[in-house]
């Protein structure tokens, strides 16, 4: 009886150990990065949502496509993972989702704090260690950058700045008119006083304005969405416009909702999709 029963229960802990991470191979994970920024000089976390089919059964020649999706001002790394489904949303498509924390920097280097570098920082630290954590797609084919309110404006000025690096830069609800603002610490501490340099060169809309025409088949596509009830609907409008002007491949929506959570929640679900369309599939 013991030589029968024997294979018998190992085969059923087998069984049951195959079922169970071939369960965990099939949902989506999320891990937190706790990373040491040299640039910056402090420690500034980050989001992995890692997307269905990532893990022990998949083969590990296959690398994924990664959005890097930013949150607005007064937010942080893990904002997105806790005020909207993203979880959910990511089970639909194959990519790599990473949310990084960017305090109230504006993806900028600052104009008067030396180490505040949250510019180079996602460019020259953050990519770099993703990379070599994760099996990702490991140029511009497999990159976008998306975010809302000021990470909306991250994404566009990194697109603009950086089309070498992403395929797609995202905004919802963006707050396009950080560079010709005076009314906010974090924005003087970020863009120093009016006409200062930091402000011209992270202008979004002079950007799109002055980038070369013979350079714009080099630039990433653009999404922007922002609501018909939000404060910066009217720059959101007319970055659009700009971008027409110099006809810069892009697409623009006005939908119902506001400058908040919810609205959100119900777009982010959208960048994703245009995201993985843009970017090349898992190779």
């Amino acid at each position: 009886m013991r030589s029968f029963r024997l294979p018998i229960l190992t085969f059923i802990l087998l069984g049951a150990l195959a079922a169970f991470y071939y369960r965990a191979e099939e949902s989506v994970r999320t891990e937190t990065v706790q990373f040491q920024s040299k640039l910056v000089g402090k420690t500034l976390p980050y989001s992995i949502v890692l997307p269905p089919g990532y893990g022990l059964f998949t083969s590990w020649r296959k690398h994924y496509p990664v959005l890097y999706l930013l949150h607005g001002w007064s937010g942080q790394f893990n904002s997105w993972v806790g005020h909207t489904s993203l979880a959910q949303y990511a089970s639909e498509q194959q990519l790599i989702i990473i949310t990084p924390e960017g305090n109230n920097g504006w993806y900028t280097d600052s104009a008067k704090v030396p180490s505040d570098k949250y510019e180079t920082y996602i460019l020259e630290e953050l990519i770099p260690d993703v990379d070599s954590r994760l099996r990702t797609i490991r140029d511009r084919r497999g990159r976008a950058v998306a975010g809302c309110s000021m990470g909306g404006y991250g994404a566009l000025k990194f697109g603009l700045k950086h089309p070498e690096v992403f395929a797609l830069a995202a905004s919802m609800s963006g707050a396009l008119d950080a560079t010709s603002r005076i009314d906010d610490e974090s924005i003087m501490r970020t863009f120093g006083e009016t006409n200062s340099i930091e402000r011209k060169s992270n202008d979004v809309q002079q950007l799109a304005q002055e980038f070369p025409s013979e350079r714009i088949k080099l630039l990433p596509y653009f999404y922007l969405d922002c609501g018909q009830d939000d404060p910066w609907l009217a720059i959101n409008r007319r970055f659009s416009d700009v971008l027409s002007e110099h006809r810069i491949a892009h697409e623009y929506r006005q939908l119902p909702g506001s400058h908040s959570w919810p609205y959100w929640d119900r777009q982010v679900r959208e960048v994703l999709r245009v995201a993985a369309a843009t970017m090349v599939p898992p190779e």
